[in-house]
């Protein structure tokens, strides 16, 4: 669409003082550039994580701020060596705790372009460009996940945002019925308990539905979880499971619980937010089967998918769930009403001022192609399964789950020793402070069935073998170490 050309004398502009020329701001961009590549570069040299305590930052920045500033690049180095190191390094090849993010460059570059840009997605009329690529995107993981042609959704900063999204959709689906209540897992994230309270919830209408021995949803306790309290004056709304879950990376029974949702015409929401992405491979997709009869999905491009944080996703099965209560059309926004089919992203969520986060999905695919990505999601599979086997070949280490996707949980716990629960976990507490400080890799901890165990999680498209390997060995001698000195 092209306008009148239009003449501006340049000279004729008032200069702001929030303003530099373009020779200084390709300099300072160049500046912090090479801060990044250089980070990158060295990154498997340095240690995953490196905290600092509050008092020393405090010291270093509690400060008020300046009246007059100071050299640009100055605040940029001082940014790049005194304040972002301090923290998980999450793309560290060696970062196996929580869940890590490990971003591709064309992704960063893609965020930095959209900021700069200064995108806002809120409407067609004022980021139509922007908006369609993120139409594009939604519509790939529509494909991967073997959604139905009416679904469709949002970009969002997270998965708990997301989750909040879904969540409003199954209550409006459910016209916002009287004690309403949410089924999970006892396994589930508590990000699920938190979305269920922010929406009205109470306490009381929060099931935690005990997990079978593989750390999945037990759809015999939750068939009688539901029947007493319909019996007991409750209205069913939604039922949540996992696909993927944070401690244990397991997956439920998607088919069968969507059988069961179904039958009983309660809204079936999965939590996808670690493992979803694993549908671009022919093993996660078979894992994930059944995944496609939600009624809404939420996934993290930040994990997975290799992205910058912000990126999770909600997805419905039927559009309108979102739209149709998220459409708004007050007097200042109506010159946004431009054209026929024509979406306005901010009608399907609660944001109105949004980033261009797709356009670092967009950008990532678009310079490497799917195989590549399914080339390195099928790789962390297999190191957790490398993993497993080389846990299982050592007498002195204990695992603790079913690996399913790319986390493994494992404890320091010599078999020939026979020792009680007390002394092997002030053994492996000692262990986890042992790699905090002394070790390269940065692993972190949870509790399966109430035993204290470490986890890994395996995704990192930078990981290499040796890198796993040695963490395991690590954890291994530092055990035998602490063994000794108890």
């Amino acid at each position: 669409m092209n306008k009148k050309e239009q003449t501006t004398n340049i000279a004729d502009r008032e200069s702001s003082e929030l303003q530099m020329n373009p020779d200084d701001m390709l300099e300072l961009a160049s500046v912090a550039s090479g801060i990044l590549v250089d980070w990158f570069k060295n990154l498997p040299d340095k240690d995953s994580w490196d905290g600092e305590f509050r008092d020393v930052l405090d010291n270093s920045l509690m400060k008020p701020p300046p009246e007059t500033g100071r050299p640009a690049e100055d605040v940029i180095k001082q940014v790049g060596s005194e304040i972002l190191p301090h923290a998980l390094r999450h793309a560290h090849p060696r970062c196996f705790g929580f869940i890590p993010s490990s971003p591709t460059w064309p992704g960063i570059l893609a965020d930095y372009l959209a900021a700069g840009f200064n995108i806002n997605t809120c409407t067609w009329l004022v980021a139509s460009g922007p908006t369609e690529v993120e139409l594009v995107v939604l519509e790939w993981f529509r494909q991967w996940l073997g959604l139905p042609d009416t679904a469709g959704g949002l970009l969002t900063s997270g998965t708990s945002a997301a989750t909040v999204e879904a969540f409003v959709a199954a209550r409006e689906f459910a016209k916002s019925p009287q004690r309403a209540t949410v089924y999970m897992s006892d396994q589930s994230h508590a990000v699920l308990v938190r979305a269920a309270r922010v929406i009205g919830i109470s306490p009381e209408c929060i099931r935690l539905v005990p997990s079978d021995n593989n750390f999945r949803l037990n759809i015999g306790a939750l068939s009688s979880a539901i029947d007493a309290d319909r019996k007991a004056g409750h209205t069913p709304m939604i039922v949540i499971a996992n696909a993927g879950t944070t401690a244990t990376g397991a997956v439920d029974q998607l088919p069968e619980l969507a059988d069961f949702c179904e039958t009983q015409n309660i809204w079936f929401h999965v939590d996808a937010a670690y493992g979803g992405f694993a549908v671009v491979t022919d093993r996660g997709k078979a894992i994930l089967h059944g995944i496609e009869r939600a009624d809404s999905i939420t996934l993290d491009g930040h994990k997975w998918f290799y992205q910058p944080y912000e990126v999770g996703c909600v997805m419905v099965k039927d559009l309108g769930n979102l739209e149709n209560l998220h459409s708004m059309k007050p007097d200042i926004l109506q010159d946004t009403i431009w054209g026929s089919n024509h979406p306005n992203m901010a009608n399907r969520g609660i944001q109105l001022s949004r980033s261009a986060r797709a356009m670092k999905i967009w950008t990532s695919v678009q310079t490497f192609g799917m195989a590549a990505f399914r080339r390195a999601v099928s790789r962390g599979m297999e190191f957790a399964d490398r993993a497993e086997i080389h846990i299982r070949g050592r007498s002195d280490l204990e695992q603790l789950n079913p690996v399913t996707l790319g986390v493994i949980c494992f404890r320091f716990n010599p078999e020939a020793l026979e020792l009680d629960e007390k002394t092997l976990e002030e053994i492996n507490r000692i262990v986890l402070v042992r790699m905090f400080w002394e070790d390269k890799s940065f692993i972190s901890s949870t509790l399966i069935r109430k035993k204290f165990t470490f986890r890994l999680c395996i995704i990192n498209h930078n990981t290499t073998w040796n890198d796993v390997e040695e963490t395991i060995n690590a954890i291994e001698t530092y055990g035998n170490e602490a063994l000794a000195s108890i």
